[in-house]
């Protein structure tokens, strides 16, 4: 079984030496070479100009169209799943090649452990941290081709937890159908989204809407996965990040204007 772990990344930093790791640059076209990284999201078939607002989801694309493999996964060059061995260094708590087979027996995917946000859902935590449209228009594109979906959409805004940050490991077979559904989903959605007044961080949309769209497409589809521990390789600055959350939640403009949507995205009983 060949396993092809890809590690998004945009600057030179650490990287597995050995396993299913596979570092690949994005955002490539924008900046010069990152040296021992022999993959870029401009190579072959590819979305590389779409970088800044897809994000890591340009890499994903890539291995989409690129690689051939039995296992795929995506991961970031600071962000890893791994075991629960918590005593050891985290480098070294990466998963190998035989922890994935073995998650994988009876399994179709391995994500993240979950994101809890406590105090809203993730609907009205996106709403206030960007912009409430980029989910309506996920939402009509969904009741026009993908009808089927909107129960799990309409779930997953309500919830107060996710498996978030684009992070997975799955078989190829629900890689390819995966990838097929989500970027027929973001290429429309980029189609019909003004974005020309949104800041530097709120473009990066496509890449925030995937992040939201996976556990939709997990639900809908009834797959079986597994969690892992989401390994970050950097200090995490909790306090700025409360902050940072605290003011949206206080500030609440685009809630404000969500109208009915404010109502319906409250947790499901």
């Amino acid at each position: 079984m060949k396993t092809a772990i890809l590690v998004t990344t945009h600057r030179p930093y650490w990287f597995p030496e050995d396993g299913p790791y596979l570092p690949v640059q994005v955002g490539a076209g924008f900046q010069a070479p990152i040296p021992s990284v022999e993959y870029a999201d401009n190579q072959g078939d590819n979305i590389g100009e779409k970088n800044r607002t897809f994000c890591e989801l340009t890499g994903l694309y890539w291995a989409w169209k690129n690689l051939d493999a039995d296992v795929y996964g995506l991961c970031h060059y600071r962000r890893y799943m791994g075991n629960r061995r918590w005593w050891k260094p985290k480098k070294e708590r990466l998963l190998k090649e035989k922890e994935i087979r073995r998650m994988l027996s009876g399994r179709d995917l391995i994500l993240p452990t979950k994101r809890h946000y406590w105090i809203e859902t993730i609907g009205s935590h996106y709403a206030h941290a960007h912009h409430i449209e980029d989910l309506q228009c996920v939402e009509e594109i969904l009741s026009e081709r993908y009808h089927e979906y909107l129960p799990d959409w309409q779930w997953m805004l309500g919830t107060r937890s996710g498996h978030i940050c684009n992070m997975f490991i799955m078989r190829r077979e629900q890689f390819n159908e995966y990838c097929a559904w989500l970027f027929d989903i973001l290429f429309e959605a980029e189609r019909r989204l003004d974005i020309s007044s949104y800041s530097d961080s709120d473009r990066r949309v496509f890449g925030y809407l995937g992040e939201l769209m996976l556990d939709v497409w997990v639900r809908k589809n009834g797959l079986r996965y597994t969690e892992a521990p989401k390994l970050c390789l950097e200090r995490q600055h909790w306090i700025r990040k409360c902050a940072a959350f605290l003011g949206r939640k206080l500030k609440g403009s685009c809630l404000d204007q969500a109208g009915r949507k404010g109502q319906e995205w409250q947790e499901e009983p």
